[in-house]
């Protein structure tokens, strides 16, 4: 049965419950020592971890997603210090873009050295990407374990990734030893990658973190990777990703009382969108609202993987979703909406 850990931010500060966290934090850390896998909070989606040195541990993190072994892990810190035991020293301009978004809703791609990671968490590559996330108690999970942590989205692999604990229990609950039950993600999608092994440094999968707030810092240009590679040096890159059971297209500026769905008949329509598009939507479809209005972005990433899981589980044949306006606050959203559509579009009239 899988052990269901109820750690919120106001325990780590209730002197009343601090013997029971620290009991509970213990059974957390000697499980990550025998090589478990445990679903973990952070402030992008629900992590699935594992001792980031273990091979075998991170081989049931593969099993149990289903996830291509080509498709590196991200590796998650507490503390700057740890980087010095697998990563070549840190270039200047990355130590200061740490210093300004960790920790926080970003990963960096470094040059890796030495064996101390497994080669499989890395995919067998020459770079590692790492990240310090800000959740409360994911931090106090890394801070108490001590080690590194590969943690992937704690899901099923290509399905829509995890904002809370319960998703994880519905995807996995047999294939994991234990899940901590804590505060949802409050970003909803996954974290900004920078790859920072050459210069001008490259965004491999945009998130939270902007191409404008990243190059305010740096003070000079970031591009972006475009290609599709043979083998990725990011999660999100080469697969498609986050996708629910029945086909998903994106409504390229918006559902209004002009447009016309490709559907048949008897096709049972779901719509995602903004509140603001509800009153175009006739009553015999699934309407999910994603957010209030349609440049409300941040609320939209946050709730865009919970509204794939609803419609995946409902009797709708086939799904339309909003497509938002293309700007720098957007590019993150849009960015899964179209990986978990397969670029299937239509033009709203």
């Amino acid at each position: 049965m899988t052990k269901i850990w109820k750690i919120t931010e106001a325990d780590l500060t209730d002197e009343s419950k601090e013997d029971e966290l620290h009991e509970q934090l213990e059974e957390i850390k000697i499980a990550f020592t025998y090589g478990e896998i445990i679903g973990i909070p952070t402030e992008t989606v629900y992590g699935l971890a594992a001792d980031a040195r273990n091979g075998e541990a991170i081989n049931r993190i593969f099993s149990a997603k289903g996830r291509p072994g080509d498709n590196p892990l991200i590796i998650h810190i507490h503390d700057i210090s740890q980087l010095k035991d697998f990563t070549a020293v840190l270039d200047e301009r990355v130590t200061k873009l740490m210093e300004e978004f960790w920790p926080g809703p970003i990963s960096f791609i470094l040059p890796l050295k030495g064996d101390y990671l497994s080669t499989n968490a890395v995919a067998e590559l020459d770079s590692v990407a790492v990240r310090m996330p800000s959740h409360p108690v994911g931090r106090k999970i890394l801070q108490h374990a001590d080690i590194p942590l590969a943690a992937p989205s704690a899901n099923i692999s290509g399905k829509p990734s995890p904002t809370n604990a319960q998703h994880v229990i519905d995807d996995l609950e047999d294939k994991l030893y234990g899940v901590i039950d804590s505060e949802s993600a409050i970003y909803g999608i996954e974290s900004t990658v920078l790859d920072c092994t050459q210069f001008p440094y490259r965004i491999a999968r945009p998130g939270a973190v902007t191409k404008e707030e990243l190059e305010e810092v740096l003070e000079t240009a970031v591009n972006t990777v475009t290609e599709q590679t043979d083998k990725p040096i990011s999660p999100g890159m080469k697969y498609k990703h986050y996708a629910p059971r029945q086909p998903l297209i994106v409504i390229e500026g918006g559902i209004n009382n002009n447009t016309k769905l490709p559907v048949g008949r008897e096709q049972k329509v779901g719509i995602i969108a903004p509140e603001t598009s509800r009153e175009f939507v006739s009553e015999d479809m699934q309407f999910i609202s994603l957010c209030r209005e349609r440049d409300s972005y941040k609320e939209a990433a946050r709730n865009l993987y919970s509204a794939l899981r609803i419609m995946d589980t409902s009797d709708v044949d086939i799904i339309f979703i909003h497509g938002f306006d293309k700007v720098p606050e957007s590019e993150g959203l849009m960015n899964r909406v179209y990986k978990a559509t397969g670029n299937e579009v239509i033009q709203s009239e």
